[in-house]
């Protein structure tokens, strides 16, 4: 159950304070230190699930990152304006910013404010899911299909959690290869076919489920083909 936390700051100090207390509990990080920056990895990014964003910033300011993404998305965004400014605080409110906090800010004030934000994403990512037979536990890790439990190494785990949370939807190998081995992987996207190969023979009959979609990728498809 990965939270992936965006963090726009043009302040080098502050934004590596900021990672670290969200790398503390238990969040990803991508970071950006101008405004460009910051639209550029949340449109690249597989996921964002919080944006923690600074008024200003070089090139785009916080506004102008803000109405970006909210053109697009509804992700919670957590704002940082200066101590006492209220004026930044309510504009950010109105432009469609959910949280604010004021510089400087303490340790457990920040991860409060966080965590409100992102309640409903945790209760979501650690939530069960049972499809089509196939159950999937995130709090234990654990895979049964009708009943039966299935041992799944770490990354065939990550490839069909990753499929049920987006089933019915084609995926590409590129935004598999992202999800799953990360942006980093320098390996041969051939790897995925191997590994759909296998997590299909550990499925049994309810690895049919998941559909080649010849010269994309693949679809886990919820309704019998």
């Amino acid at each position: 159950m990965e939270i992936t936390v965006l963090v726009a700051d043009d302040d080098a100090v502050l934004r590596a304070l900021v990672r670290d207390i969200l790398a503390k509990e238990g969040f990803a990080v991508l970071e950006a230190a101008d405004g460009r920056r910051a639209v550029d990895l949340f449109f690249d990014a597989r996921t964002v699930d919080l944006v923690v964003l600074d008024v200003m910033m070089p090139f785009l300011d916080g506004w102008e990152v803000l109405r970006e993404i909210r053109s697009h998305s509804e992700v919670p965004v957590l704002m940082l304006t200066a101590l006492g400014d209220e004026r930044h605080e309510v504009l950010g409110l109105r432009k469609g910013a959910d949280d604010y906090v004021a510089k400087p800010f303490g340790y457990e004030v920040f991860v409060a404010r966080v965590r409100a934000l992102l309640r409903k994403t945790i209760q979501e990512r650690s939530a069960a899911l049972d499809v089509c037979g196939i159950r999937l536990d995130p709090t234990t890790r654990r895979v049964a299909v009708d009943g039966g439990t299935v041992e799944l190494n770490r990354k065939e785990y990550a490839l069909l959690s990753y499929f049920l949370h987006n089933r019915n939807r084609v995926l590409t190998r590129e935004q598999i290869l992202d999800a799953v081995w990360g942006r980093d992987y320098e390996g041969d996207a051939r790897t995925i076919d191997t590994h759909v190969r296998m997590l299909r023979a550990h499925l049994g009959d309810r690895g049919d489920r998941i559909a080649t979609v010849r010269g994309v990728g693949y679809r886990f498809e919820e309704e019998a083909g």
